[in-house]
């Protein structure tokens, strides 16, 4: 039995058990309907059979049977009902249960599971446990419960029959069990290998427009084939096992019933049981098989919705980062001693890095791609644990920062800043809901958006997925809006400039400068002309800190600062002189 039912689940949605029990409640109701309904359809057939019915017998028998249709519908609806309630408790349970540990776990949740095996598990894997609530377990107790009642009752019929009838149940759910250490290898194998087909698709989904632009669709259409066709042999396999099953219990439930009438008739030969016991015996027999046949019809579902509960509960029993209560500190200065810092144990990407940023300041970090930069602006963020040496905000350690005060104080804006689908009034009054009409306009000024979505719908112009119907630098200037409602102490921008117009960039960057003037800015580019007005620089070098200093000093120094900047202007100029040709 415990095999066959998830305490844990079962804890988990509490509520369902109400609905549960109502669910077991009506089907047993119907049960004693059908039973007093064939009890009188029995009598009357013996009666006819002798010949002394009494006068109006035939007319209470239809009213009985009337009764117990009516009776038995009611139950139906009241238990498909209580099905649906029980189904719904554990969605809305189980997805609040997976919000909930995501926000716990925080920024950098993605350390420890996939996006796309959260959205399967949240969606496809909770409703999959619709049929393991609403359905199974409601069937797993009125299967247990039906053949104890219909014993009883024919037991006062004919013992031998009843007996017999009751042992032969037994043998559909060991027939389950049998099956179940199987099947639920067999279910995870399946659930692994759905999710990394999910994982896959998903890739190739949002690197569509890349794999069109390189021509890589043959390449990766194989690859999903191949995924696909895993699936395909495992899904198989799942199928068959439960054709096999389900034909095992079909013969153990038919068989069990036709035994139980070939002992009803003979026990009627012998004389032990009249003929409206027996036509009862024969018309209840299938009631003794047909709950627990329902439940092995339902096992092989619910089977599947236990695998995909194990990945729930995996994804709810994920560590997470200790609560800390500590606020960002008014004096939010930043600063970072020995930080060292690797995605893989074998690869060091920080190497003991010593870095200030005083409040009000405005640092660069600044260096060839893959140094480091925007690694530092995710751990200052809180999206990568697990470095090493210190970061401290005010002076209290980073890690002491409650994750809520970190996001209310740093804000965060990369050239990949997230747009939702929806309005642009939307989008703004996420960094700060109670910001009236009046103050949304004033930052779409600011950034030079505004006279565009005048033209267009205004505040209410609607943005597709990823603010698709946008060009590049207006999504950019409109993320720059969303960060300047936030008002936080401290921003942070990674390559925010990185793949859009000229005229955007240097409006974007006259906001940056301008927001310098009285907070603490972090600014990552690779556009060494963006970070001459910095009050320091730090040059990156694979890992390290090759020099830092101010625009002037790093010139002077004529180090790699100075040879990336005359790099950087020869090419423009050539640019520029190309453009003049």
């Amino acid at each position: 039995m415990n095999m066959m039912i998830n305490k844990r689940l079962i804890a988990a949605v509490k509520e369902s058990k109400k609905y549960i029990a109502g669910n077991v409640i009506c089907q047993w109701v119907s049960l004693a309907a059908n039973i007093a309904m064939m009890a009188a359809i029995a009598r009357m057939l013996q009666s006819l059979f002798v010949g002394d019915s009494e006068e109006g017998q035939i007319a209470v028998t239809a009213v009985i049977a009337a009764a117990a249709v009516v009776i038995r519908y009611i139950c139906a609806v009241m238990s498909s009902r209580m099905g649906y309630l029980s189904a719904k408790a554990v969605k809305k349970t189980l997805r609040e249960m997976i919000f909930r540990k995501l926000l716990r776990l925080g920024t950098s949740y993605k350390e420890q599971v996939n996006t796309s095996e959260v959205v399967q598990v949240a969606v496809e894997g909770v409703d999959q446990l619709e049929t393991y609530f609403g359905a199974y377990l409601p069937q797993f107790f009125y299967a247990m419960l039906a053949p104890l009642t219909l014993f009883c009752v024919l037991s006062l019929v004919n013992f031998p029959s009843a007996i017999v009838l009751l042992i032969c149940v037994p043998l559909i759910p060991v027939t389950i069990i049998g099956v179940q250490r199987w099947a639920k290898k067999l279910l995870a194998k399946y659930w692994w290998q759905y999710t990394a087909l999910g994982d896959t698709f998903l890739e190739n989904l949002q690197g569509l427009t890349t794999t069109k632009i390189y021509q890589a669709d043959a390449f990766k259409h194989r690859q999903m084939n191949e995924q696909s066709e895993h699936f395909r042999r495992i899904t198989m396999k799942v199928l068959t096992m439960q054709l096999n099953s389900i034909t095992i219990m079909d013969l153990i439930a038919y068989g069990g019933a036709a035994l139980g009438v070939i002992l009803a008739t003979t026990q009627f030969q012998a004389g032990r049981v009249d003929l409206a016991g027996c036509i009862l015996i024969i018309l209840l027999a299938a009631d003794f098989f047909l709950p627990m046949r329902m439940l092995g019809s339902f096992f092989h579902i619910a089977m599947n919705g236990m695998a995909a509960s194990d990945k729930i509960f995996r994804l709810l029993d994920l560590t997470e980062p200790v609560q800390k209560n500590e606020a960002v500190p008014e004096d939010c200065s930043i600063e970072c001693k020995g930080l060292r810092f690797a995605y893989d144990a074998d690869r060091e990407i920080l190497h003991g890095l010593d870095m200030s940023f005083p409040k009000g300041s405005f640092t660069a970090l600044v260096g060839e791609s893959g140094c480091g930069k925007s690694t530092i602006a995710a751990l200052l963020m809180g999206r990568n644990k697990g470095y090493t040496g210190s970061i401290t905000v005010g002076g209290i350690s980073l890690c002491e920062l409650s994750e809520a005060s970190l996001m209310e104080n740093f804000t965060y804006i990369s050239h990949q800043s997230y747009l939702f689908k929806g309005t642009v009034r939307e989008n703004l009054l996420m960094a700060c809901p109670n910001a009236g009409e009046d103050t949304l306009w004033q930052v779409l000024e600011q950034v030079k958006l505004a006279d565009f979505l005048r033209a267009e719908k205004g505040l209410d112009t609607v943005l597709n997925e990823k603010a698709g119907n946008l060009s590049g630098g207006q999504c950019q200037r409109l993320a720059l809006a969303r960060a300047l409602l936030h008002d936080s102490p401290v921003y942070i921008f990674d390559e925010a400039t990185s793949n859009i117009d000229v005229e955007s960039e240097n409006d974007i960057m006259a906001q940056i400068h301008a927001l310098a003037k009285t907070r603490t800015v972090i600014l990552i580019s690779h556009r060494l002309v963006n970070v001459a007005g910095a009050d320091k620089i730090y040059v990156l070098d694979q890992g390290c800190i090759a020099e830092s200093g101010s625009h002037r000093e790093l010139l002077a120094a004529r180090g790699a600062y100075a040879r990336l900047w005359n790099a950087q202007q020869e090419l423009e100029n050539y640019t520029k002189g190309g453009d003049v040709n």
